[in-house]
């Protein structure tokens, strides 16, 4: 995450990293260059940090995106969601606050990359699927309320079997500012084509490992990447040695799709990939995951 130059700007850094806590950790994005109008590098919810050319306006339940956000299912319906944070089946164990509906909302510009990326996936056989993609500043904070309960862990078993919660965030894999939070950030995987149907989760069934052997794990219908989603180990970092034969070959499919359309992954994520030229570098919005948000 870095470090302050000085006790105090140590414990400012601290500050920004307890408020900014969120789901799918990477690097931090660069400080802000002020200008006359700034934009805070996490804004405090239920506000949204805005660049000069976003202007969402505020709806009953909340601020509206920006107008290029869109839906994904509107740029290429044939990309498949299993947007987890909207269901119990995620690390928390619980739908998300900002997330009313399963949908994956990005830039236009994300979008139309991820399309570019989805016709060449389809070309070899598979095709793309996405867990999450923007993500809430609301549902930031549910994540810091959760980091900071220590005993509640009952996802614990599936997500971080072999860490211990609090060294979530010190090992990486709980962090931010994080770039979904601008809309052009997603985490995916790859599927078969056609692709089999999964099996739906149950809240309170047995909880198996993400590290554990294809066959044993929550039976998600993607291909074999070596680790399940949000999965809080070494062995979910793309380049792992560990990883080895048909899933290593995975990893390393998705990345090339994706790299080739100007995302780039984040090494400790295997599904995390932002697109480089996003349009909001600066920017985190809090406008909830639902049709309504958008224009």
């Amino acid at each position: 995450m870095g470090t302050g130059r000085g006790t105090a700007a140590r414990a400012a850094a601290l500050a920004v990293a307890a408020v900014a806590l969120a789901a799918g950790c990477e690097r931090p994005a660069p400080r802000p260059v002020p200008t006359p109008q700034p934009s805070p590098s996490v804004p405090p919810s239920p506000s949204v940090s805005l660049s000069p050319s976003a202007s969402p306006s505020a709806t009953p339940t909340g601020p509206r995106a920006p107008a290029d956000f869109v839906d994904i299912t509107d740029v290429d319906p044939s990309i498949r969601t299993d947007i987890r944070y909207a269901s119990a089946h995620n690390f928390v164990g619980r739908p998300i606050t900002g997330y009313p509906e399963p949908r994956c909302l990005l830039t236009r510009r994300a979008a139309e990359a991820l399309h570019r990326a989805q016709t060449a996936a389809l070309a070899q056989g598979r095709s793309l699927k996405a867990y999450d993609c923007y993500r809430p500043q609301r549902a930031v904070n549910e994540f810091v309320a959760w980091a900071k309960l220590p005993g509640e862990q009952r996802m614990k078993g599936e997500f971080y079997p072999d860490l211990p919660k609090d060294r979530l965030f010190a090992d990486g894999y709980i962090g931010a500012p994080t770039a979904h939070s601008r809309g052009s950030t997603l985490d995916l995987t790859l599927v078969p084509v056609p692709t089999p149907a999964q099996p739906g989760y149950v809240p309170g069934q047995p909880l198996v490992a993400c590290t554990a052997p294809v066959g044993r794990r929550f039976p998600d219908n993607s291909v074999d990447m070596g680790t399940g989603f949000d999965c809080f180990d070494p062995r979910a970092h793309t380049a792992d040695a560990r990883i080895t034969g048909t899933a290593r070959d995975d990893r390393a499919l998705l990345e090339r799709l994706m790299t080739a359309q100007g995302f780039e992954n984040y090494p400790q994520e295997w599904w995390h990939y932002r697109y480089v030229d996003e349009p909001y570098p600066d920017t985190y919005f809090d406008f909830p995951v639902a049709r309504s948000s958008l224009r």
